[in-house]
């Protein structure tokens, strides 16, 4: 496993860490607590040192189980959550500054800690990031000792762009895949200039990049990937990049021929994010020991030839771009 620094923080994390949003609900069938604990437990043992959750993620149930882990195995890792999401009390009250804090509260209580690495606001909206309230809140925290940095996970590049103007911003967490290609020229060269870290959420694509779906695959009805693949529930873009799901299987079954000989359509697709060296980390969920394994191996993979790189430049450009949906 390959290291990168995480922004200017002078921390270093693995490339490749565990998203837990499956922890909690919303992939289909339900992870017990033991499957979690040893997909927890392959990541580490595959050199992962980077998880991130939410505290709305099975209403704090993600948080929980990470926090077991920790207690139960002492492993080192940086754990970045997220708030702003939760139903109690939901928006608009959720980022006042006394509600923030209570939050935050929580979380270090879920996670067993004495300070969360890396708080980040969790999709909110553009109107709030404007205000600017919330993240003086954070600040408020940060010089207290209750968080060590902060940042924000964000749907669109304009929401991006008003975060980094925040000047003591730690991270930015963004959809980014072979299917998501417009970061590359429209926020990367800020945030490495400013030294903010780059998180990569659904580097998969919500699992279409694995190649492993049918235009006559089906998904469980509390499976995102069927309520929201029209962003009836939340945005589109979180469900399968935005793409209508028939489009994507067809786009997945055309890149397959393009993948080095010795790769997946999956691994092509993690080596593909982690060849641009603004990102700093990526974070691929797992329901098991087996796909955190995989996972964690496409640190070791080489980079993917100049002339692949043009081919999904192009690809993107004239057959993804125009059926993407949703704040971009």
């Amino acid at each position: 496993m390959h290291h990168r620094l995480f922004g200017s923080s002078g921390a270093r994390v693995s490339e490749i860490g565990l998203g837990t949003w499956q922890f909690g609900g919303q992939w289909g069938t339900e992870v017990s607590d033991s499957a979690a604990l040893e997909t927890l437990a392959a990541a580490v043992e595959s050199g992962v040192t980077f998880f991130d959750t939410a505290d709305i993620y099975g209403l704090g149930r993600s948080e929980t189980i990470i926090g077991t882990f920790l207690k139960q195995s002492n492993a080192k890792a940086f754990v970045a959550t997220k708030l702003g999401r939760g139903p109690d009390p939901g928006w608009p009250d959720n980022f006042t500054t006394k509600v923030i804090r209570q939050h935050v509260e929580a979380s270090l209580t879920r996670l067993g800690v004495e300070a969360l690495d890396l708080e980040q606001l969790h999709c909110v909206s553009l109107e709030e990031l404007r205000r600017g309230e919330v993240f003086e809140a954070l600040r408020g925290l940060k010089r207290e000792g209750k968080i060590r940095q902060f940042g924000a996970s964000v749907e669109s590049i304009e929401e991006a762009l008003v975060c980094l103007e925040q000047p003591d911003l730690a991270a930015l967490q963004v959809i980014f895949n072979i299917f998501r290609q417009k970061l590359i020229t429209d926020l990367f060269e800020r945030a490495k200039r400013q030294g903010v870290a780059i998180i990569v959420r659904l580097p998969l694509a919500s699992g279409l990049l694995s190649g492993k779906f049918t235009r006559d695959t089906r998904f469980e009805p509390e499976d995102h990937r069927n309520f929201n693949r029209d962003g009836k529930s939340f945005n589109v873009g979180e469900t399968f990049a935005g793409l209508p799901f028939e489009r994507g299987v067809e786009l997945a079954d055309a890149l397959k021929p393009l993948a080095p000989p010795g790769m997946t359509l999956a691994q092509m697709a993690l080596r593909w994010c982690l060849d641009f060296d603004a990102v700093s980390v990526l974070i691929p969920g797992a329901k098991n020991a087996k796909q955190a394994r995989e996972n964690a191996a496409a640190s070791d993979l080489p980079p993917l030839s100049p002339g692949l790189h043009a081919q999904l430049r192009e690809m993107y450009a004239r057959d993804v771009a125009p059926h993407i949906r949703g704040p971009y």
